[in-house]
């Protein structure tokens, strides 16, 4: 058998999938196509925008905002005529929406391989446990920048993708976002929370009004009233107290804030106002906070300075704004972003989509002006906001080339040759760029592919909730789509993939329902086919959102020292 013979391309008539059709996924599937792969599956959610086109090939200007596995399908077609090519608008994580079973476990048998072309660390993990639970080999990829690497995922004789923890998004706390920002990035997450407020489907984590319950201000006892208001020359009387009200053990009682700038016509002087001067007042009278602190500064809706000082870059990729300049953007974004959520309609945050990313440039600016912090440009803050990775088209191509590589050493079987490749930025000393491995072993300690399946979890189990257990640490950080959790000494059932099964419990302190220190818990997904147990340890060090997640490293020279891998939303 020799290169596209009759009898190689016959082996290629095997199904493939290929998950993602973006910057790897273009490329790859260009490449399958070459090679003579002629049954071809393409899976992918997005659509194309017009920052797409320099480095996805497979896209032109007049695709812009179509489906991209749609248009990728037809581009295949175009370069292998006689192939079989299906396309899925679609996300394999719908599936823990409607829980139709379309992309489940009998969906992934019937492909001899599935490429992961993906950009997030859930669907990646998602795919890695579908690909484990139907036993298909799975080759994993990924680029940033000039880096890139190419790994195969077979059960029982390589790594998961799971195996070794990966590095977390960095979170901020609540408070400091909501009341004392000190960096840039701070005024960033605010202002997109903000967006999610006024236009999108907010979650709990979203409030950008001032956090009362911040324990830096509890700490003085005279800190939750108004006994010092003369100190700061301000009378809260003038406060918007929309948004005030009785108190609860410290948390304000809040109308929900979409219906409230709805009622107010999304009019951008009252939304000004509330935002970014009754607010900003009333963080002034938690003067706990501004012993240590440079005080935040209200701004005027018709008071704004029309100059650009304190900035921080004034370069060739644009200049600050002003705050006049901000106000002018903020308004006439809102105009615009009002008009698209007539009739209940809810927004999606996209740095690509002019009028959202010019709100979200306007409100961090002058939430940063407020709190005495330099200003960026807007092509700083879109880099901010969208977490921007830079993709470079070479790097894809080269990636996508290994990937072909790697797939045919495992429809060929020769699985004894399959190799780790990574993409390095300059020759590591050996003058090499691409850089092998061998893969290693499963990890004997992973909670997703080996036979002993454990995770502790530290938590206060005195403050946390139901909630924040199903929410944060099932789905948030172990990434499952619809947990099951049992006490196992009781067999109480604590958390439920049954609609309404566990609702009313789920608002509950872990303790009150019987979640105590050393309590385990049988935790399975019949979605992902994963099964494993969670052991329970309580810390009274921490806050009631607060959680760490150990697992052990597998690294015999770490003596079963716990690795951590997240805590929570802790400073």
């Amino acid at each position: 058998m020799s290169w596209r013979d009759e009898k190689f391309l016959e082996v290629l008539q095997c199904p493939v999938l290929v998950v993602g059709a973006g910057g790897i996924g273009c490329e790859l599937l260009k490449n399958l196509a070459l090679t003579g792969f002629s049954n071809i599956e393409i899976i992918d959610l997005d659509t194309i925008a017009v920052s797409n086109l320099n480095r996805q090939f497979l896209f032109r200007r007049e695709h812009i905002g179509k489906p991209k596995a749609i248009i990728a399908a037809d581009a295949v077609r175009a370069i292998a005529p006689g192939a079989r090519i299906v396309s899925y608008h679609d996300s394999v994580l719908n599936l823990l929406n409607n829980c139709s079973g379309e992309y489940d476990v009998d969906f992934f048998q019937k492909f001899r391989v599935v490429f992961g072309a993906l950009d997030n660390i859930a669907a990646r993990n998602h795919i890695n446990r579908l690909c484990l639970a139907a036993r298909v080999p799975l080759i994993e990829s990924g680029s940033s920048g000039y880096l890139g690497h190419v790994r195969p995922i077979i059960r029982d004789l390589t790594e998961c993708y799971e195996c070794n923890p990966k590095a977390i998004q960095k979170t901020f706390p609540g408070c400091t976002i909501r009341n004392t920002p000190s960096e840039y990035i701070h005024c960033v997450v605010w202002a997109k929370h903000l967006f999610n407020q006024l236009f999108g489907e907010p979650e709990d984590e979203d409030e950008v009004s001032p956090d009362f319950t911040d324990e830096e201000n509890l700490a003085d006892p005279n800190a939750n009233n108004f006994g010092e208001k003369e100190d700061i020359g301000l009378d809260t009387k003038d406060i918007n107290d929309t948004f005030m009200g009785d108190s609860n053990n410290g948390l304000m009682n809040r109308i929900n804030t979409r219906q409230w700038v709805a009622d107010n016509c999304y009019d951008a002087e009252v939304l000004f106002k509330k935002f970014f001067h009754d607010d900003i007042i009333y963080l002034l009278t938690m003067t706990n906070l501004w012993k240590e602190r440079r005080k935040p500064t209200p701004l005027i809706w018709d008071n704004l300075p029309d100059e650009n000082a304190g900035s921080s870059s004034n370069n060739e990729k644009g200049e600050v704004w002003s705050m006049l300049q901000c106000r002018i953007e903020f308004e006439n974004a809102l105009v615009i972003l009002r008009e698209r959520v007539k009739d209940g309609l809810v927004l999606t945050w996209d740095k690509d989509d002019d009028p959202a990313m010019y709100l979200v440039a306007a409100c961090s600016n002058l939430r940063a002006y407020i709190f005495g912090i330099p200003g960026k440009t807007l092509f700083d803050i879109k880099s901010m906001a969208g977490n921007i990775i830079p993709a470079i088209a070479t790097t894809n191509s080269v990636v996508a080339g290994l990937i072909v590589i790697e797939a045919m050493k495992v429809i060929f079987d020769t699985r004894q040759d399959l190799r780790n490749i990574f993409i390095k930025p300059q020759p590591n000393p050996r003058g090499k760029i691409l850089v092998d491995e061998v893969p290693c072993n499963p990890n004997p300690v992973c909670y997703v592919c080996s036979e002993r399946r454990e995770v502790t979890v530290k938590l206060n189990v005195k403050l946390a909730t139901v909630h924040l257990l199903e929410n944060k640490v099932l789905k948030g950080m172990l990434h499952m789509v619809a947990p099951d959790a049992m006490i196992s000494l009781t067999g109480s059932i604590v958390i439920s993939s049954e609609e309404g099964e566990t609702t009313a419990i789920s608002g509950q302190v872990l303790e009150k329902v019987g979640v105590i220190h050393n309590c385990i818990l049988e935790c399975d997904d019949f979605l992902q086919k994963l099964e494993f147990r969670l052991r329970i340890k309580h810390d009274d060090k921490l806050k009631i959102d607060e959680f760490i997640i150990e697992m052990d490293s597998g690294d015999p020279s770490q003596h079963g020292a716990s690795l951590c891998i997240f805590n929570g939303n802790s400073s």
